[in-house]
Parts: C-alpha cells; sequence; structure tokens
C-alpha cells in the first residue's frame, strides 16, 4: 500500500517513494517545498523542523521533528506541516508575523526551522504565559550561527501571549498494515502478536522505533532498508502504568511521553531526559530504542541499571525478563534473541529514603552525545551510606555497574570530607578509552568528581553545585 498522510491540509498518497526515504528528501526533491532546509543531515542543527500532528483522545496533538532523520514511513497515518503550509488566506502565522517582526530572522536559512519550533509552541501553550526556561527548552533544538537568541526569544514571549490561529485539518488517513514502494516493504503491525509473528518470520527485518539512529543511514550514507518492521503503532509496546510497585514503560514509548510520569517518580530522571537530543528528538526517540542500541553512551542506559531495572523480552516462546545490565553484553550488542523484541522496561519504585542522583557530562548542555553519565541510587542511615548502587556510561565498552567503588563506600560516613579511596575504585571498575570527546584520564578524573559532587549534593544540599545561566 502507499504511505498515506495529510500535508499541509492537502491528503497525499505516495506509491512511488520508498518508506525509508526522508520525509526531508521527500518534500524537497517531491513536493518541492524548500522551505524546510537540510543543515546538519543527522537531527542536530533543527533546520529540518517540521511539525507532525497526531489524534490522541480526540484531539490533534503536534509535535516538532527533525525531517532529515525521519523517516517516511512515520508520518503514515499523520498530519505534517511545512513552513509553506503556515499561512492562512494569505495571512501570515503569528510564529512568521512576530519573529519578522521582533528582528528574529538573522540570515535567514535557519529561520523555516525557528519558526516551526515556535508555530508548535503556541499550538501546545496556546495564550498562556510562558517561561524563559520553557522557550529556551522548546528552541534547544534549532541552532543559529548567525547572532544571538535574544529577539527569538522576545519574539517567543510575544507569540504564547497571541491567540492561536485555527486551521482546518481534514481527516488523517488510516495507517497502513504494509508499506510497498522503491523495492522496499514496511510492516506496520498492531499488535505485540503480530510483531512476534513478523519478528519471527523475518529475522533479517530492521526493527524501527523513532529511527533517531537508524534515520543516520538513509540521511548520511543515503542507504534505505529493503525489509523493516515498525514498532510505533503496537498497542501493548505503548503501556505507561503503574503494576505495583514498578513503572512499566514500553519500548514504543516516546521520551515526549514518558517524561511526565518519569519525572514524577525520578525527578533527576526527568532532568536528565530534558536533556537527551531535543524536543525534536524526544517526541520520536523511544526508551526501548534507546535500551536496544546498547550505545556505551546511551543516556537512560546508566539510571536503568543504578535503578536495577529489568527489560521485558518477548518472543515466540512467551515473555522473559533480565536485569537491564545483564542484557547490556558488550558493544552495542545485547542478550535479545533473534527471534525477540523489547517490550517494555520495569522501574521499581525507590524505597524510602532512597534517592536517585544523575548527572550528564558533554561538551554543551542541550542537544550533544554523553562524554560521561553517572546515576546513583543511595540511601543515608544518619550519615552512614546504608546503600549505594552507581553505574557509568562512557567509561567502557557498554554502561555498566561500579562493584569497586560501590564496595567502598557502603558503610562509611558521610561527613564534611568526601570518603577516600573514590579514584582507586574507580581504577579497578573502568579503564576508559581515549575519544574525541574526552580522554581515559579525563574520564577517570571526571567519574571521581561526580562521586565528590554525589557527596555535597547529600551533605550540602543548600550549596549550589552548577550554573547554567548568568
Amino acid at each position: 500500500m502507499a504511505v498515506a498522510f495529510v500535508l499541509n491540509g492537502e491528503t497525499i498518497e505516495e506509491a512511488q517513494a520508498a518508506p525509508s526515504m526522508t520525509v526531508l528528501d521527500f518534500l524537497r526533491t517531491r513536493r518541492h517545498l524548500t522551505g524546510t532546509k537540510e543543515g546538519c543531515a543527522e537531527g542536530d542543527c533543527g533546520a529540518c523542523t517540521i511539525a507532525i500532528g497526531r489524534d490522541v483522545d480526540g484531539t490533534v496533538r503536534w509535535q516538532a521533528a527533525n525531517s532529515c532523520i525521519l523517516l517516511l514511513s512515520q508520518i503514515d497515518g499523520a498530519r505534517v506541516r511545512t513552513v509553506e503550509g503556515l499561512e492562512e488566506g494569505g495571512a501570515l502565522d503569528p510564529a512568521q508575523l512576530l519573529l519578522a517582526e521582533s528582528d528574529g530572522t538573522q540570515c535567514g536559512f535557519c529561520t523555516p526551522g525557528f519558526v516551526m519550533s515556535l508555530h508548535v509552541l503556541h499550538q501546545a501553550r496556546g495564550s498562556t504565559a510562558v517561561t524563559d526556561s520553557e522557550i529556551h527548552e522548546a528552541l534547544a533544538g534549532n541552532l543559529c550561527r548567525c547572532t544571538g537568541y535574544r529577539p527569538i526569544v522576545d519574539a517567543a514571549r510575544a507569540l504564547c501571549a497571541a491567540p492561536v490561529v485555527s486551521k482546518p485539518e481534514p481527516e488523517a488517513p488510516a495507517g497502513a498494515s504494509r508499506l510497498i514502494a522503491g523495492g522496499e516493504q514496511h510492516f506496520m503491525p498492531e499488535t505485540l502478536g503480530e510483531l512476534v509473528a513478523l519478528r519471527s518470520a523475518y529475522p533479517e527485518a530492521i526493527v524501527i522505533a523513532g529511527a533517531t539512529d537508524l534515520g543516520l543511514i538513509p540521511a548520511k550514507a543515503r542507504q534505505g532498508f529493503p525489509l523493516a518492521i515498525a514498532t510505533r503503532r503496537v498497542s501493548e509496546l505503548k503501556r505507561l502504568a503503574w503494576e505495583g510497585d514498578e513503572l512499566v514503560i514500553g519500548a514504543a514509548v516516546t521520551y515526549a511521553e514518558g517524561l511526565e510520569s518519569v519525572e514524577a517518580a525520578f525527578p533527576a530522571f526527568g532532568a536528565l531526559i530534558r536533556r537527551i537530543g531535543s524536543r525534536q528528538i524526544r517526541a520520536m526517540g523511544t526508551f526501548g530504542g534507546n535500551l536496544g542500541t546498547a550505545s556505551p553512551v546511551g543516556d537512560t542506559l546508566p539510571v536503568f541499571i543504578a535503578l536495577d531495572a529489568q527489560v521485558e523480552l518477548v518472543g515466540p516462546a512467551g515473555t522473559r525478563r533480565m536485569a537491564v545490565e545483564d542484557f547490556l553484553t558488550g558493544y552495542r550488542t545485547t542478550a535479545l534473541a533473534a527471534d525477540e523484541v523489547i517490550a517494555a522496561v520495569r522501574l521499581k519504585r525507590l524505597a524510602a529514603g532512597e534517592r536517585l542522583f544523575a548527572w550528564k557530562l558533554s561538551k554543551r548542555f542541550d542537544q550533544d552525545i554523553s562524554t560521561l553519565l553517572a546515576a546513583f541510587r543511595l540511601k543515608l542511615e544518619g550519615a552512614r551510606l546504608a546503600t549505594f548502587a552507581a553505574a557509568f556510561g562512557g567509561m567502557a565498552e557498554r554502561a555498566k555497574r561500579a562493584p569497586a567503588l560501590e564496595a567502598a563506600l557502603v558503610g562509611t560516613t558521610w561527613g564534611e570530607a568526601p570518603p577516600e579511596g573514590i579514584e582507586a575504585a574507580i581504577a579497578a571498575d573502568f579503564s576508559p578509552r581515549s575519544d574525541l570527546r574526552a580522554s581515559a584520564d579525563y574520564r577517570r578524573a571526571a567519574a571521581a568528581n561526580l562521586v565528590r559532587r554525589l557527596h555535597l549534593a547529600v551533605t550540602r544540599p543548600d550549596l549550589p553545585l552548577e550554573l547554567e545561566a548568568l
């Protein structure tokens, strides 16, 4: 069947373009909508930002997304807006008008992406007050190379005080169960049973969740996916609920969808999620996808390990669970069988008195890969460290727990001075490598300093530990 979606108010059925063509390429080469730009082609700069609308509880929820790494199959059954589709009856959208009036257009190349991010922010907030923090988060995925962000932020403030312009939208088409075009075949199952059956029948197929990692292959290497299975529509993989003392996060739950629940239960984890990519990335990237890629610098993985999280795997033989730490077997390798899929991650509620801390070090605060990431779960009984779990990313071939560090610190008294023996324990646990992001020596020193930071956070909660802005 053809890919079908609504584009700027027009229903489109595309039977010729391959399902793994990027949406950016489709817009520019097939529809000649060249307002959407290509900057980095890897989901960083935001020049390619578009708006995607999906029906949620009877209303259309719009989100910004990077079209450069978004596959055509991922917008099947959705609504899409580009910068060309914002005007209504010859009048500019408020996002366009106010950005121009605020002199926030700069050279103009990245401006359409800023417009689309502002448009989505306006659609979500309506005519309600917005904080500078919310504005900066909404624009973190849009990079300006010309000048400062002040006039753009001014435009955002004025925009969120303006009424929302309602645009008529036709009914979104029903999604297809299979897309065939351009020598490719992409399956779009809707139940876990269908997904497992397809995974068993086609073990060589690429499994596509958010494609924030896989999307780089068609975007940069210009290679498609002849055979693929998508997880986005599988209802069982969209679970997000407490089951007893476990928060169950379905593998296809995006960071944006899971943020509120995670932040309520684990505030430090929620703060970390807000630094995963940008809003454009968090609208597409999934918890299960981050776990499945098994990157040594995957942002969620050290937190999962520190929380003793379990992964739920489903295959023809049934369901099995295992610790996330055991699931990760090496550099981008896991214990997932060829006929299995990741169904969910289970996070146990913190015990009474337990606290979670998670800190990411990177060259940029937003929109950057981790150089090092540490997650700590602990409980103090008086000044004595009674329980302690520590996990690090960026220190080995995979995210790993730090058993020597845990053993060295459990039972110690946490007074004014940090515990001794931190460096020796870190050295016993890890032999990091040097790469473009950091040297091995830096990683060892930084890991030890994050433990000292933990000591300060626990013993001196009144002490400011970081400066984000003046």
